[in-house]
């Protein structure tokens, strides 16, 4: 805290000024804050877990210990890379200079996006969101680069530009091509991703369910793009049965087929070269990973250095293999004492969360019986999964880092895709066990809270229920009113993409958002930089439902159990609840990171988190005494109420 400020002038300074002013961004940072801090604990657990399982052969008994063991082990063998070098994509090159048609481009792109890989356009499985018990493939706009469409277009971005041009120069020179040849490949590539960015949507637009939903028969798809051997690429993809697609952005699919037969076979030829490189260069000698780190890294985020090796191993395991992971993670840090104290926190805030489903006066019958049906059949998952995923058929080789990593990728993209068409498997996790995050599902109308983040700040089963219902109390509410949110609510209690709401609800509903996003609209990270309210919309609203919801939840925990009312060091528990909430979020950003953040990240920076959802709640004014005049004053016909 810096209790020299006063909290009706500055909240967030008040309550984390002091951490903002002690702990500078590292240098192996772009970003540093309450998550960053967790994570970075989180990791160090793991890398004792990596570094023993690395060691001696795992018995033949523990196979998931000796999995990761030796893919740690790969990661970790920096002189096997130099020995290397560029040895491990001399194949894929091979292939792609072997090309000779379209048909054979998307053949090469097909067996590049079996493992993992990126470019043209990205492609996923995912629950049908208007048949929500099946599984459904989807293809959406991609293909860039560079963060978001808006760096090829928006002239804030164009030294980003310049120097990403001179990246690329310098990654085509370093697999062979001499200066004027590295010149042209970068400038086809740069010239291909601009294409597509001007077809792209913008984020904000993205953000529709039903604008980015387009469910088309594949007969379909192959006679609306003839010149793009659509059939050929699903059956490479193990879909040759499947009966139809989920297209994102039609218009995009359309500029890919101009684009293809636009410009010369070669180009689009140095524009897979350049995604098999950017792909792959984490995974290779030093030389090639010092240059995408610098780019992609120091450029764009400001990064000023690498994070250690061990770390950044760590990381691509979590992301290759990371249930058998997890399974050794929470042998370790997750006590079932905490489980225990997440469930019942998990409760109160659903049984606060019904209420106000049931007596919010805005809302007419006919939608409150429908969002109560929906929240009938809402679900949590907490910790980790029941039972963890099986990697054996995965070959690690502890001389091989990105053959490891490949065929972990060409795993699980084989794993999604065969079960296109199938039931959905509603036991199954979109997150790791030791991730620092949470999220709502709305086609399993489900909250997922892995082990990860169920530690300080967010969680402390040691602490008061002030401090916990500020912090992980308010992220559970904050998951569960994404379920209502103004892309949630779209979604009925079977988690179809399904218009349940009368049209009055829904204009009251979108009135009421509007003046959210007016308020996030004038927060400034940077001057002259104002937050996105529209792009932030979802978060912000979970934000307020979230933490008003876990107010009232604590309130009558605390009249269920009045000895909690007694103050901490100065404090009443509602003032540790809006402190636990605030220092959450605390965090400091390189500006290249804040740039790219307000361009791509549909959440608000950190401040304006602390201190937006707490501006709306009459009980935050009342906690800290905050009157009319006051800076951080908000007049009551101001302050939002939806949840």
């Amino acid at each position: 805290m810096d209790r020299s400020t006063d909290p009706a002038t500055d909240f967030y300074r008040y309550a984390a000024g002091g951490w903002v002013r002690d702990h500078p961004v590292p240098a192996d940072k772009a970003r540093w804050g309450g998550f960053d801090e967790l994570l970075e604990r989180n990791f160090y657990v793991i890398r004792s877990i990596l570094e023993e399982a690395a060691g001696p052969p795992a018995p033949s008994d523990d196979p998931v210990r000796r999995q990761v063991g030796d893919f740690f082990a790969s990661a970790m063998d920096a002189e096997q890379l130099e020995r290397l070098q560029f040895r491990p994509i001399d194949p894929d090159l091979a292939r792609i200079e072997a090309v000779a048609s379209v048909e054979e481009l998307y053949r090469v792109l097909a067996a590049h996006h079996a493992v993992g890989g990126e470019g043209f356009f990205d492609s996923y499985v995912y629950p049908d969101k208007k048949a929500s018990g099946r599984y459904a493939f989807y293809l959406d706009q991609g293909g860039l680069s560079l963060p978001d469409r808006d760096y090829y277009l928006d002239p804030q971005f164009a030294a980003v530009v310049a120097a990403y041009r001179a990246h690329l120069e310098r990654s085509f020179r370093s697999l062979g091509a001499g200066p004027a040849a590295a010149q042209d490949a970068a400038e086809a590539v740069l010239g291909l991703e601009t294409e597509l960015a001007r077809a792209s949507r913008s984020r904000t637009e993205l953000r529709d369910e039903e604008k980015n939903y387009h469910r088309v028969p594949v007969g379909e798809l192959v006679r609306a793009h003839p010149a793009t051997p659509w059939t050929q690429y699903l059956a490479d993809r193990e879909l040759g049965d499947a009966p139809h697609v989920i297209v994102g952005q039609p218009e995009f699919f359309d500029a890919i087929e101009r684009g293809v037969a636009a410009h010369p076979l070669s180009a689009w030829k140095q524009y897979l070269r350049w995604q098999v490189l950017r792909s792959s260069a984490p995974f290779l000698h030093a030389a090639a990973e010092a240059e995408w780190f610098d780019f992609f890294h120091r450029t764009l985020l400001g990064q000023e250095e690498p994070e250690p090796r061990w770390k950044r191993a760590a990381l691509v395991i979590d992301a290759s293999l990371g249930e058998a992971l997890g399974q050794l993670y929470v042998e370790r840090a997750y006590p079932p004492e905490a489980n225990a104290r997440m469930r019942e926190l998990v409760d109160d805030l659903r049984a606060v969360f019904r209420d106000r489903l049931a007596t919010r006066d805005w809302m007419s019958e006919a939608t409150r019986e429908r969002a109560l049906a929906k929240f009938a059949r809402f679900y949590p998952k907490v910790g980790h999964p029941e039972k963890f995923r099986d990697y054996s058929s995965v070959r690690v080789d502890r001389g091989d880092y990105l053959g490891n990593v490949r065929r972990a990728r060409a795993f699980e993209v084989h794993r999604q895709v065969v079960r296109v068409g199938q039931p959905v498997d509603r036991t199954e996790w979109g997150m790791t066990p030791p991730t620092v995050n949470a999220y709502f599902s709305p086609v399993m109308n489900e909250i997922v809270f892995p082990a990860g983040i169920l530690q300080p700040p967010f969680f402390d089963v040691t602490m008061d229920d002030a401090v916990n219902y500020g912090g992980i109390g308010a992220v559970i509410g904050h998951e569960i009113t994404h379920g209502y949110d103004d892309q949630g609510r779209k979604f009925d209690a079977e988690g179809n993409l399904n218009d349940w709401w009368t049209e009055a609800d829904a204009r009251e509903f979108e009135r009421r958002a509007r003046q959210v996003v007016e308020e996030y609209n004038r927060f400034q990270p940077l001057p002259g930089l104002a937050v996105n309210g529209e792009l932030t919309l979802g978060e912000n609203l979970a934000d307020l439902g979230g933490l008003s919801i876990a107010f009232e939840a604590l309130e009558r925990r605390l009249a269920r159990a009045p000895a909690g009312r007694r103050p901490i060091d100065g404090l009443s528990p509602e003032q540790r609840f809006f402190l636990s909430w605030a220092q959450a979020w605390r965090q400091n950003c390189r500006e290249p990171e804040t740039r790219r953040r307000i361009v791509t990240d549909t959440h608000a920076p950190g401040p304006f988190r602390a201190q937006g959802a707490a501006e709306n709640l009459d009980a935050f004014f009342e906690a800290f005494g905050i009157r009319p005049g006051s800076p951080m004053w908000r007049p009551p016909e101001r302050r939002v109420a939806i949840w």
